[in-house]
């Protein structure tokens, strides 16, 4: 029976699994953060290239 908890405490597949998922939402919320901050930017450019293209096509 002593094996099997030896085993258990020396298998890290689970922890590197866990460690994989944490980065994994930390660069989400990292990439949420950046495009929430340049989604104004973001939309005033496209709006201003929209206004510009539309006035030289009349």
């Amino acid at each position: 029976m002593s094996s099997i908890f030896k085993r258990f405490s020396a298998d890290e597949s689970g922890a590197t699994a866990i460690e994989y998922g944490l980065i994994a939402a930390l660069i989400s919320a990292v990439l949420v953060a950046v495009f929430g901050t340049l989604s104004d930017n973001i939309t005033t450019g496209f709006g201003k290239v929209g206004t510009t293209i539309a006035g030289t096509t009349k």
